[in-house]
């Protein structure tokens, strides 16, 4: 006698991420004579799994590509292969970016070991430092920091997280029956922060010698979630050491598009080849005496290969150079700094602009 089968069998992580791709618009498609690609118009096509290997699985295939997209923004997913050149090099920092992203969020749900690529890749995978986000002076952390912000958003959120979140409790759950060769042994997800952030590194860092920590009151407090602190407490996945002007220049960028400059104000006679009279310049009315005049800027290439950012014409430095086999931003430095204008020196190292800014720029996470 035939049966009647009525259902078939998905391996549980598939189904997870499979209808995680749905729900971003996205059709997996498997065939023996790819590895991972996509048409620009919604289909991601994987290998079949037996041209996976042991240690590799169609839901890290799929998360993986979930990250190219991230960091090449939300219109690559009209492009082929996120808009990517995987035939030379010339991407190469998109793809530290992706697993610098890939390393972060998977960290937060315990996943890092599991959810860890296979290609030749893994060499950079494996060297990266316990912050894979460390090195701010890098583009490709720049760009995983601009996609974490990203992820936070719809349509990534909540699909992403939910996805991750189901996919911990599945390898928790198979982890006490796991063989000892086991992708699913050790898996643990750690515990929040204090804050109710994802936790940070565990190397000593406080949230007394973050950059992010203020007094009011006498009272320790975060910028970062704006509440109270205990300063003994161990960093969180946003902590930073104490800031620099000259790996930063965010507020002198593209974070901010003007600088009032005030009719009194010294550098409109020290340093007026930087000070734009914006009266003499625009058609209609006249703007408002305390509008007036602005710093000049400037068309600038950066902060990540191949883009062109305006920034204050009196910001010198930040080019990208080769580093070993990646790239990093030179020093940042004021053209007119002793004689900047009162919106410049007004401006807090430190402060909620500050954070704004660096956000702003990729800079720093939240």
């Amino acid at each position: 006698m035939t049966r009647t089968i009525g259902a078939r069998y998905v391996d549980p992580l598939a189904e997870v991420w499979l209808a995680t791709a749905a729900r971003l618009g996205l059709t997996v498609e498997r065939r023996p004579d790819a590895y991972a690609a996509t048409d620009g118009r919604g289909r991601l096509v994987i290998g079949s799994d037996d041209t996976l290997d042991v240690d590799d699985s169609l839901a890290q295939m799929i998360f993986h590509e979930l990250c190219h997209w991230l960091v090449s923004g939300l219109a690559s997913r009209a492009e082929p292969d996120w808009g990517l050149d995987n035939i030379t090099t010339r991407d190469a920092w998109r793809e530290h970016a992706t697993l610098r992203l890939q390393r972060t969020i998977a960290g937060r749900y315990g996943l890092d070991r599991f959810f860890a690529p296979t290609t030749d890749y893994r060499v950079f995978w494996d060297a990266l430092p316990a912050d894979p986000l460390a090195d701010r002076g890098d583009p490709s952390v720049v760009a995983a920091i601009r996609a974490l912000a990203l992820a936070e958003r719809p349509p990534f959120a909540p699909a992403l997280g939910d996805a991750l979140a189901a996919t911990a409790a599945i390898v928790a759950a198979a982890a006490p029956f796991a063989a000892p060769d086991s992708l699913a042994r050790g898996t643990t997800v750690p515990p929040p922060h204090p804050t109710g952030l994802p936790a940070g590194v565990d190397d000593g860092r406080r949230c007394g010698g973050c950059a992010w920590r203020h007094d009011v009151r006498g009272r320790a407090r975060c910028r970062q979630v704006e509440a109270a602190i205990d300063p003994t407490w161990p960093g969180c996945e946003r902590f930073e050491p104490a800031l620099d002007c000259q790996t930063c220049g965010a507020c002198c960028r593209e974070a901010y598009h003007a600088v009032r400059v005030g009719p009194r104000d010294p550098v409109r006679t020290a340093a007026p080849d930087y000070v734009v009279d914006r009266a003499a310049l625009e058609d209609g009315p006249r703007p408002p005496a305390a509008e007036r005049y602005q710093l000049a800027r400037r068309p600038h290439p950066g902060p990540l290969p191949g883009q062109e950012v305006d920034r204050c014409a009196a910001l010198t430095g930040g080019a990208l150079v080769a580093r070993g086999d990646g790239l990093t931003t030179t020093g940042y430095a004021c053209a007119i700094y002793d004689v900047r204008p009162a919106t410049c020196r007004d401006f807090t190292l430190g402060s909620a602009h500050c954070l704004t800014a660096r956000r702003r720029v990729g800079l720093s996470l939240g």
